[in-house]
């Protein structure tokens, strides 16, 4: 047996003995609650008894103990009647006897409780007592439902507890395969730079050489990034205009020319505390992203403006546009609206922007059929 397999069978083992458990604890709540109501019963019976005596008393009748039953009952409602009017009570606040209507509606809830108990004081005629639960049996009697409720909360939590505790483990998981991706393509590309050197000697036109080494530079930019994946990125001070350009320029580059980028802002430097390899991945998601959502055709503006304290990256498409509702799951990992995709781009997209860089990332704007306006929202340095 495989150490999952002896797992799940101790999990489903702990799950079965607290069902049990719980099981029994229920079951013996049940019990003391038939055996405590039985005993008020036997209690409103000698009550009853009580009253009976004290009824049909004459002068030679010893009172004490019929009395001292009577008022040792602190505890349980009582309402004595006759012909459906009540005689006597106790244990019932004195706004209730007061008042009528409340009486009766009072009286009507201990019908529902109990069983009456008749008195028979003479032939034929007889008085009921009608009684309710005491307050300790009526704890008893919600007792089961608190503890299903605690037992609830307690399933959820342990669920919780290895739900994240899986998803924790499926993070190094990836973030170790992650690492290992960047060091397996790390060989290859040492060897395609090797070439590409040699490649410069022969006569060749030198445009292709620089086209390739800015495909390698890509490549190590690419494994540069998945390196990064689960560790705390190290933030410097770049200018945020010339970094974000040289990612979208890159991609123009490598695109349809039937897809229009184009630039509105400052060529200024502006400078903010980034990881530059992170935030051109954030860059690279956002163009794809809008590219894929004009199906490749369409166009695409990047807008920079700045403020006192901010700048604003704007990436907008001519694409089809999102729905007001998806204005913040679009962000959810594994949201997605193509047929193919793991739904990461936006998500990875929103937590470098957010965690790493502490900045923000919205839907500025959308409108369907016409396009997307993502804006991502930066510090500057102070």
């Amino acid at each position: 047996m495989s150490f999952s397999e002896r797992r799940n069978t101790t999990r489903w083992i702990i799950i079965s003995i607290s069902f049990l458990i719980i099981s029994l604890i229920l079951w013996n709540t049940y019990t003391f609650f038939q055996i405590f109501k039985n005993e008020e019963r036997l209690k409103m019976n000698l009550w009853a008894n009580a009253s009976k005596t004290l009824i049909n008393a004459d002068e030679n009748t010893d009172l004490d103990l019929p009395l001292e039953i009577i008022n040792n009952n602190t505890s349980v409602p009582v309402m004595l009647t006759m012909y459906d009017k009540v005689i006597s009570s106790k244990n019932i606040p004195d706004d209730i006897i007061e008042d009528k209507d409340k009486a009766a509606a009072y009286l009507a809830n201990l019908k529902n409780d109990n069983e009456p108990i008749l008195i028979e004081y003479a032939l034929g005629k007889q008085q009921q007592v009608y009684y309710g639960n005491s307050a300790l049996l009526k704890k008893l009697k919600y007792y089961p439902v608190a503890l299903l409720l605690i037992i609830f909360l307690f399933g959820a939590l342990i669920y919780n507890f290895y739900k994240s505790t899986k998803m924790a483990t499926q993070n190094k998981l990836w973030a170790g395969m992650a690492k290992e991706t960047a060091h397996q393509i790390g060989t290859p590309l040492s060897s395609l730079i090797g070439w590409v050197e040699i490649l410069k000697t022969e006569e060749i036109d030198q445009s292709i050489t620089f086209e390739i080494e800015k495909d390698i530079e890509r490549l190590q930019t690419i494994t540069d990034r998945f390196s990064k994946i689960g560790s705390v990125p190290v933030l410097e001070e770049h200018d945020i205009i010339a970094e974000t350009l040289n990612t979208y320029e890159y991609l123009q580059s490598r695109f349809s020319k039937q897809v229009a980028f184009s630039y509105t802002g400052t060529k200024e430097p502006i400078l903010v505390m980034i990881n530059p390899t992170l935030h051109s991945w954030t860059i690279e998601n956002l163009v794809k992203n809008a590219i894929d959502a004009m199906k490749g055709k369409g166009s695409l503006d990047l807008k920079i403006e700045q403020d006192a304290n901010q700048v604003k990256i704007n990436v907008k498409d001519s694409g089809t546009g999102i729905s007001k509702k998806q204005y913040k799951t679009i962000f959810e990992p594994g949201f997605t609206t193509k047929k193919r995709g793991w739904g990461l781009g936006l998500s990875l997209t929103k937590r470098i922007v957010e965690e790493y860089h502490s900045g923000k990332i919205k839907v500025l704007h959308s409108e369907i059929g016409k396009g997307t306006t993502f804006q991502i929202s930066l510090n500057k340095k102070v």
